[in-house]
């Protein structure tokens, strides 16, 4: 069965306009939520309503066993990333998702996941320095 990560982006669409259903709950995949994505998502629930969403959402994935926290060595490897990206002239203080982004790829790399987002851009910028599997989803 296909592992995937889901994006922030993704999530976000399917709290606040119910989109996304078809890839969120499509039982042919094993979905993983990486730590990185449940950082963002509690760092953007200011409402007490969008809280207790995210905590219910981080409450299922612990319970599966299926939270994916990066390793040190995926810190290294995603650093490293960075610096390849920041060689070829991105900037990384005007890009300022691309860090989380390196780790949210390469998490799902070392797993052999499949990353699901929207963010087109950065993901696609990552996997000219370093291979992951990646669907794009359209945006609204």
């Amino acid at each position: 069965m296909r592992r995937v990560v889901i994006d922030t982006n993704i999530y976000i669409d399917w709290f606040n306009a119910g989109r996304h259903e078809d890839i969120l709950f499509q039982r042919e995949s094993v979905k993983h939520l990486s730590a990185v994505v449940l950082l963002e998502l509690h760092a953007g629930a200011f409402s007490s309503a969008d809280r207790r969403l995210v905590r219910r959402l981080e409450s299922v994935f612990e319970r599966a066993g299926r939270i994916l926290t990066p390793s040190r060595a995926v810190f290294a490897e995603a650093g490293d990333v960075v610096r390849r990206l920041h060689e070829r002239g991105l900037r990384v203080e005007t890009s300022h998702s691309i860090v989380n982004d390196c780790l949210i790829a390469i998490s799902a790399r070392s797993i052999g996941a499949t990353v699901v987002t929207q963010n087109e851009r950065d993901f696609r910028v990552i996997q000219t320095v370093r291979p992951f599997q990646l669907v794009i989803v359209a945006g609204a």
